[in-house]
């Protein structure tokens, strides 16, 4: 039987082997994948409108977007291609699906907007998440080895900041070619 929507957050939050079972086979679950994927960058945007305000929110939530494809992407590769076991079958469908899901403990990013504990928070719901997505490439990619996951993830987190750092330089040339933004 399978699970609600809820349960599903919850059981993905909680590194229930069984729920990243589940959702990596619902083919029908992407849209789901998606919904929390943005409720969490939402949550996150809300939980630092003290510091981007309304332009940082919608900002925010289009960057998580675009790096869960992007991570998605990465870990796909890096795990089928590049670190694959003996058993490893994957398809993007499910590192997205699996991966949406392991965004979870991202909703609680929200209760970054109350003073003092906003950073605590945050500290505590990145450290969860990487728990989350080591589970989900696991699954994801059919592993035994949680070690090759947590590997799979370096590497693409590596990939992922090079990337990233890449296109703030080429923004920032861009930005530095073209001047300032008028109002």
């Amino acid at each position: 039987m399978a699970s609600s929507f809820a349960e599903r957050i919850i059981g993905a939050a909680r590194l229930d082997v069984n729920i990243y079972e589940e959702v990596e086979a619902d083919t029908s679950a992407l849209g789901q994948a998606l919904a929390v994927v943005v409720m969490a960058s939402i949550a996150a945007g809300i939980g630092s409108l003290r510091d981007g305000g309304f332009k940082g929110l919608l900002m925010a939530t289009v960057a998580a977007l675009v790096g869960w494809f992007v991570w998605a992407g990465l870990t796909y590769i890096i795990g089928t291609k590049i670190l694959p076991e003996p058993q490893t079958k994957a398809d993007m469908g499910e590192m997205l699906r699996t991966i949406g899901f392991a965004s979870s403990p991202g909703l609680l990013r929200v209760l970054g907007i109350v003073p003092f504990i906003g950073a605590l928070v945050g500290l505590i719901t990145s450290v969860w998440m990487l728990m989350t997505f080591v589970v989900a490439v696991r699954q994801a990619l059919d592993y035994k080895s949680t070690g090759r996951a947590v590997a799979v993830c370096f590497i693409g987190f590596i990939v992922y900041v090079a990337i990233g750092f890449g296109m703030m330089l080429v923004m920032g040339a861009g930005a530095s070619i073209l001047g300032p933004a008028t109002p």
